[in-house]
């Protein structure tokens, strides 16, 4: 034993040495993760710390890979440690490439979520600021890649390629699908033309209103009133006819239709529904100088249509926006429906008549 450890004595003390240097590189590790971590909850209260954590999980596990490396070079002969010293390098280069990558992209993320942020408290327009982010994003992590495969020799040709250039082209329309470019240019053109921004309240089909909240390389994000988030490919977006509530002026006309019987008395009918609409507090007046001076109503109302049991009645009323035209089409319907009844005017429902035959022998 006593000449096993003799003879031995100067490669123990080197593992010795080799693993306390890796357990202190953790430690610090740890202790730099925790401290970032705290200063990113000041400055950004809330804000995931997502990259912070996969940054320790990477310098950890380098420095256990280095280690072991750094041990076996203590045991092994003189012809393989020099394939170990290379093996150690090609591991640390792809380390520090991906700590810096990860750096990089988390330093990017934060001023980008910073800067749309206070554009969204100067109530500026964030959607340019919001698509680019995603643009750097994907530019960080493709350089990367690539400049991790340059520690392999077998793929440094096709890396050297793709930094150059030359190839870049090539390797996107290698690699992705048809759809995810169609995609991709589709939100270019979101981004360049604008039929809507971050924040607008837009309507693709009846199924598919909200407002959008982001807007990514691939898809559109709209929140719906139900609060439920809507993906939709940039590609299929731009081929829809949608409205935008928020372009242009925000006022609004909505028309309220309403039928009643054959029976019921029109003029009444037209008085009532005009009355609850111009009594509601969200009723825009947008009539013209001359309108006022002509007496003409706030909301018109007409006979627009003889149904087959039914006269449908209609009023045409203003709103500032158009959650302004919903809210006063929900609330107008139930009160005229109140006077109706109040007032003896019938709204129709099916009639089904049951004709009895007796059967004569």
């Amino acid at each position: 034993m006593m000449e096993f450890l003799e003879t031995y004595k100067q490669t123990i003390i080197n593992g010795v040495i080799v693993i306390a240097i890796i357990i202190v590189l953790r430690i610090l590790t740890n202790k730099l993760h925790n401290w970032l971590s705290k200063e990113k909850q000041r400055k950004f209260p809330g804000e995931p710390s997502k990259s912070l954590n996969v940054l320790k999980r990477i310098l950890n596990t380098l420095w256990v890979v280095l280690g072991l490396i750094a041990l076996t070079f203590l045991v092994v002969d003189e012809t393989q440690q020099s394939m170990l010293a290379n093996e150690f390098k090609t591991v640390l280069y792809i380390g520090v490439v991906l700590a810096l990558t990860v750096i990089a992209a988390s330093m990017s993320n934060t001023w980008f979520k910073y800067d749309i942020k206070r554009k969204i408290e100067n109530e500026q327009d964030p959607t340019s600021f919001q698509f680019l982010r995603y643009v750097v994003l994907v530019a960080i992590y493709f350089v990367g890649i690539l400049l991790c495969l340059l520690a392999f020799p077998s793929l440094k040709g096709v890396a050297q390629t793709a930094l150059g250039g030359a190839g870049v082209m090539a390797l996107i329309a290698g690699l992705a699908a048809q759809e995810a470019l169609a995609n991709i240019i589709g939100g270019l053109f979101i981004i360049t033309f604008k039929p809507f921004k971050v924040g607008n309240l837009i309507k693709v089909t009846d199924t598919m209103v909200g407002r959008v909240v982001d807007i990514t390389l691939r898809h559109t994000v709209i929140r719906n009133f139900e609060n439920k988030m809507i993906v939709i490919p940039n590609a299929i977006i731009n081929k829809e006819k949608l409205i935008n509530y928020d372009m242009g002026e925000l006022k609004c006309c909505e028309r309220i239709e309403i039928g009643i019987s054959y029976d019921s008395d029109v003029d009444l009918a037209k008085k009532i529904m005009q009355e609850e609409c111009e009594n509601h507090p969200l009723i825009l007046d947008n009539r013209t100088e001359q309108d006022i001076a002509n007496g003409k109503p706030i909301v018109r109302t007409a006979l627009i249509k003889l149904d087959a049991s039914s006269v449908i009645i209609r009023a045409w009323t203003w709103e500032r926006s158009y959650s302004d035209s919903f809210q006063l089409k929900v609330d107008v319907l139930e009160s005229i429906k109140k006077r109706f009844d109040k007032e003896g005017i019938e709204i129709p429902f099916p009639y089904r008549t049951i004709v009895m035959k007796n059967n004569k022998d």
